[in-house]
């Protein structure tokens, strides 16, 4: 009793003299449960650009795996020959659903409890934003469980929706965003600034994107449900993303502590080079006559004999034409400075380092170094070639003329083949403007890099390809419309890419096939059918999956939540609802 006569007097002194919350243990200042929209906006928006890109380190994100489906790029990891598996797609998932989503409902609930009504709408367009490119992706999902804020927490094993059952109430959640952005009668009205680092708070702008998103969004699912409609409905209100500067990006920046360039930017300072560009894209983009070298009378580049004045401000060369490679090691795929490996090689030379031998990602997609034909010196390329500063393209000017000249061309909205090409050169000149707006907004490190808008090169590329348009079959003209958007996205979001091909069959991609079976058993590229490769060793390629219509699942989501379906057995044939 003795102690305790002392220790009384003790606590009750120490609890008077604290201030409220001093004794809160459990509370980690550092780790706050509660944090402003402000805080959270850019949350959203830059996991959204991270992991429908290349992933916060490169190598995690959505367009990672898709951009090699749709054969924009090739490598060695799993994506080649469609390896992609549930454990390949977990960081993407948890990200988009954690960082994301879960951030996008913790804004909504805070918003409309202060009615603020500006941040709530910006929430909800990219709430719905990042359930469609999920649905578009993998089909099914969790939705109407997930992130339930219905008795203050979401569902711990939430449902997996069927992605038809999605698709309509994203619709709602745009239109419900674009009048939260239009209330001006709610009592708190204040508007983000720097935090929001899309548009910088400008309504206007985030008005604009939801419609454009819709549009997308309609078009998507033009095979399955009649939209012309709701899509003519947008065009005649023409309140969309009206001018390249309007798109909607991300902005990346050139700071390497903390990191905040562009994922694309990551092989620049990598030891060893993940990314190789794709030998089918890169002779498409030449103009090279196609046809498989075994005499295959099919040309696979529809824009046989005209080369894209794009070329070297999309891929760096780090050997000058007639340059050895710098390892000593034969080169799989090599014309004058391109060199590349073949998706789906089985060849001899795929695994041999070039690290400072091969093409690399130039300053349009990834902030590096515009081709000036000089090489890297035989030192290869490193974080200080370029800034890693150019903006992630979600949605842009370009992809929204792209999108109408396709709906005008299947006939969704009227005018036919001569209103479809007006719209192409449109969009044309919109993807031209968007390499120099890509490259003002990365800066360069040591180099001059030209305009191309408005130069003889570029003005006569789009007058060859809106010739060829106007010469064309129906279908070969949806293939022109296509494959252009196709290249034009490149560096971009490869989720719209994969949409695009599933939905309308183009661009031509190269696989299985696409090529003459050999003696030997194995699968021979229509590549290196240009004269000056003619003589070069066929590559054996083996393509051992038949291409994979949606993603599957993620691994750890199956694991863990209880109400997960089973595992795609084959994903050749789990088709998303929109798809034919």
């Amino acid at each position: 009793m003795k102690y305790l006569k002392y220790i009384l007097p003790v606590i009750l002194l120490f609890s008077m003299s604290c201030t409220k919350g001093y004794l809160d243990v459990n509370r980690d200042p550092n780790d706050p449960t509660e944090m402003a929209e402000s805080k959270l906006l850019p949350s959203v928006q830059k996991s959204l650009a991270d992991y429908l890109g290349f992933g916060e380190n490169g190598s995690e994100g959505f367009s990672y795996i898709l951009s090699v489906y749709t054969h924009q790029i090739t490598m060695r990891e799993y994506p080649d020959k469609y390896g992609t598996e549930g454990k390949d797609v977990n960081t993407a998932w948890t990200h988009i659903y954690t960082d994301a989503i879960r951030n996008c409902e913790e804004i909504i609930k805070k918003a409309e409890e202060s009615e603020n009504a500006i941040y709530s709408g910006i929430a909800k367009i990219l709430k719905a934003y990042a359930y469609s490119q999920l649905v578009d992706i993998f089909g099914d999902v969790p939705f109407s469980e997930s992130n339930d804020y219905q008795g203050g927490a979401g569902f711990a094993a939430p449902a997996f929706d069927l992605g038809k059952d999605i698709y309509p109430q994203l619709f709602v959640l745009i239109d419900e965003g674009i009048a939260d952005l239009n209330n001006t009668a709610a009592e708190n009205t204040s508007s983000p600034g720097s935090d929001d680092l899309i548009y910088g708070g400008d309504v206007d702008s985030w008005i604009k994107a939801a419609n454009t998103i819709k549009l997308k969004l309609y078009n998507q699912v033009r095979l399955v449900q009649d939209v012309s409609g709701p899509v003519n409905g947008l065009l005649s209100e023409n309140n969309l993303i009206g001018a390249t500067d309007e798109s909607l990006v991300f902005p990346y920046g050139t700071s390497s502590s903390p990191n905040e360039r562009s994922p694309f930017f990551a092989d620049y300072y990598a030891t060893q080079r993940s990314i190789n560009i794709s030998p089918w894209f890169y002779e498409i983009m030449k103009g090279y006559n196609m046809k498989n070298v075994n005499g295959m009378a099919k040309d696979f580049n529809v824009f046989s004999g005209i080369e894209d004045p794009r070329v070297p401000y999309y891929f760096f060369n780090q050997l000058q034409a007639d340059e050895p490679n710098v390892e000593g090691n034969q080169i799989e795929y090599r014309d004058g400075g391109f060199c590349s490996i073949v998706f789906g090689s089985v060849g001899v030379n795929r695994d041999k380092s070039h690290d400072k031998s091969t093409t690399v990602m130039g300053i349009y997609p990834a902030a590096g170094r515009y081709d000036d034909g000089k090489g890297s010196g035989g030192d290869g390329v490193t974080a200080a070639s370029g800034t890693g500063a150019a903006p992630f393209r979600m949605l842009t000017y370009a992809d929204r003329l792209f999108i109408e000249a396709e709906l005008i061309q299947s006939g969704v909205v009227a005018g036919g083949a001569a209103v479809a090409k007006d719209k192409l050169e449109e969009a044309l000149n919109a993807a031209i403007e968007q390499v120099d707006y890509v490259v003002a907004k990365a800066g360069t490190v040591n180099q001059t890099v030209p305009k191309l808008a408005g130069t003889s090169a570029a003005n006569n590329f789009i007058n060859a390809v809106v010739t060829l348009f106007e010469n064309s079959s129906a279908d070969k003209q949806m293939e022109i419309i296509m494959t252009q958007k196709w290249i034009s996205n490149f560096g971009g979001n490869s989720v719209d890419c994969y949409n695009d091909y599933r939905r309308t069959k183009y661009p031509v991609i190269f696989d299985s096939n696409n090529q003459e079976m050999a003696p030997d058993g194995n699968f021979q590229p229509p590549v290196n059918g240009n004269v000056e490769l003619d003589n070069a060793p066929l590559i054996p390629v083996i393509t051992s999956r038949s291409y994979p219509v949606s993603l599957p699942w993620s691994e750890r989501e199956l694991e863990l939540n209880r109400k997960a379906p089973a595992q795609k057995e084959n994903l050749a044939s789990f088709k998303v609802f929109w798809m034919n």
